[in-house]
C-alpha cells in the first residue's frame, strides 16, 4: 500500500469520528512511516494486543513525542484506542495523528 493510500484512509477514519483533519500534518505523519506504509500489517495498530501497545509507548509516544512513561500516557493511549473503536483496522497514520495532537507535539513534524 501506497503513502497516499495510508494518507487517504487515515484521513477518512478521523474524519468518520468527528475530527477536524490537519491535511498537512496528517500527510507528514504517514509519509514518515516509511516502509511502514508497504505494509498492510504495519500499516494498522493492533489495538487488543498489549505488546502492540507497549511497542506504540515506546516508540512513538515516549521517543518521538518525548513523554514520560507515567499513568497520562497510559490514559492518552488508551483514550486514542477508544476513539479510533469504530474501525476494526486502525490506520497507524491516524492513532499517531491523534497522539500528536493530544501532546500538542505537531512541531514534531511541522516546522
Amino acid at each position: 500500500m501506497s503513502a497516499e493510500k495510508n494518507i487517504k484512509k487515515s484521513t477518512e477514519q478521523l474524519e468518520a469520528i468527528g475530527e477536524k483533519v490537519d491535511t498537512v500534518l496528517i500527510e507528514k505523519i504517514v509519509k514518515r512511516l516509511g516502509i511502514a506504509n508497504q505494509s498492510v500489517d504495519a500499516s494498522h495498530v493492533a489495538a487488543t494486543d498489549p505488546s502492540e501497545i507497549e511497542r506504540l509507548k515506546k516508540n512513538f509516544v515516549i521517543k518521538k513525542l518525548e513523554q514520560k512513561d507515567d499513568a497520562a500516557t497510559d490514559k492518552a493511549i488508551a483514550d486514542a484506542m477508544e476513539k479510533m473503536k469504530p474501525h476494526r483496522m486502525k490506520q497507524r497514520g491516524a492513532v499517531y495523528y491523534l497522539l500528536t495532537v493530544h501532546f500538542g507535539k505537531k512541531s514534531v513534524y511541522v516546522k
